[in-house]
């Protein structure tokens, strides 16, 4: 198929409307404005429902009332705006309500900047609302895989009942790149017969609901939705290798650092220094066992993980999978600076002659 030159945020949209998005929620919120921009104007010629919402807390209670009547429905936003969306999606996920949610991810704390960065790992993987839950999270390294994750997630939300969120950093949000509308395969998806759309020859009225004044039945629902989290876990989980065949040195990256890391990656090579990228795909579930297995090789030194966080947030992970069998190394930028490639075969190298 011929390739199309495609705004990131732009091609969210677009990849939403294809997948046969019924209704979108949200609020402008740089650096994705273009998702609910474009949504205005071609969401309803598609025949959907596109409504500016007064807040990001009015937009995921939106999302909840059109997920609960079975609409495929999808919100966006930035940091700041994904956490108030937070209690939403919290009772998103004890209702068992099917949507989509892409973070399009800033600067931080607070406000912070509109520059991208990866500051929002913890809330995404580890939920940033209230209670045991989980959203299983995709995270795209450019503009193709964003539109093929879009279109996915609609699936995966309806396979499972349960929010699925798209994080990608502001970068991949605003830059333009050639993609293919690809066909996405089509999951073979339980009926809705949940949703509260009317009696529709029911004898009894669906009831969506989060709240369990019983501490039993509170339990059996937690139960029940840790089971379906397993399955996820199971079936769902996610990562990409590079190079990593006879890596000595391995950098763990996603997003934007990862596609930086690949040019790392040859330079290091053509230095003497066998590297290779190993990345998360779906964020969560994280891709641990993979991981693991490259820990345990013999050849291998060291990892470097690499993002666009203060501390490092996926470094947890890192850390938990690999369990102290190489030694870990950090690099990372805050406030909308983007780590360099020649930052990369810096800190690798000397990782490389340390662990040697």
């Amino acid at each position: 198929m011929p390739k199309e030159l495609w705004k990131g945020n732009e091609a969210i949209a677009e990849a939403a409307i294809r997948a046969g998005c019924d209704c979108f929620f949200g609020y402008p919120i740089t650096p994705q404005s273009e998702v609910p921009e474009y949504m205005s104007v071609h969401l309803p010629a598609a025949g959907g429902v596109f409504v500016q919402s007064e807040s990001e807390i009015a937009a995921i209670n939106m999302v909840y009332g059109a997920a609960g009547s079975g609409m495929r429905v999808m919100t966006s936003s930035s940091s700041p705006g994904i956490s108030l969306k937070q209690e939403g999606i919290t009772y998103l996920a004890a209702a068992e309500l099917p949507c989509v949610i892409v973070n399009c991810m800033r600067g931080g704390p607070g406000l912070g900047t509109i520059q991208p960065g990866q500051g929002d790992y913890y809330q995404a993987t580890r939920g940033g609302g209230n209670g045991d839950y989980r959203t299983l999270v995709l995270a795209p390294s450019n503009i193709q895989e964003t539109a093929d994750f879009v279109q996915e997630a609609f699936g995966l939300a309806d396979q499972y009942r349960n929010p699925v969120m798209i994080v990608c950093d502001g970068l991949i949000g605003q830059m333009m790149e050639p993609i293919e509308w690809r066909e996405i395969p089509r999951r073979k998806l339980p009926p809705k017969d949940w949703a509260a759309n009317g009696r529709r020859g029911r004898g009894h009225n669906n009831i969506i609901n989060s709240l369990y004044m019983d501490p039993e039945a509170c339990d059996a629902l937690n139960r029940h939705l840790s089971a379906k989290y397993a399955e996820m876990e199971r079936r769902e989980v996610r990562w990409a290798e590079e190079a990593c065949e006879d890596a000595e040195i391995i950098l763990t990256a996603y997003g934007t650092p990862a596609r930086i890391a690949l040019t790392a990656i040859e330079a290091l090579r053509a230095r003497g220094v066998k590297a290779g990228l190993f990345r998360p795909v779906t964020l969560w579930p994280f891709p641990e066992a993979a991981l693991r297995a490259l820990a345990e090789r013999g050849t291998v030194r060291g990892f470097l993980d690499v993002e666009m966080s203060s501390c490092g947030q996926m470094l947890d992970d890192v850390r938990l999978a690999v369990e102290g069998r190489k030694p870990i190394r950090y690099l990372g930028h805050a406030g909308g600076i983007i780590p360099t490639a020649e930052e990369m075969v810096q800190a690798a190298e000397a990782l490389w002659k340390e662990a040697g």
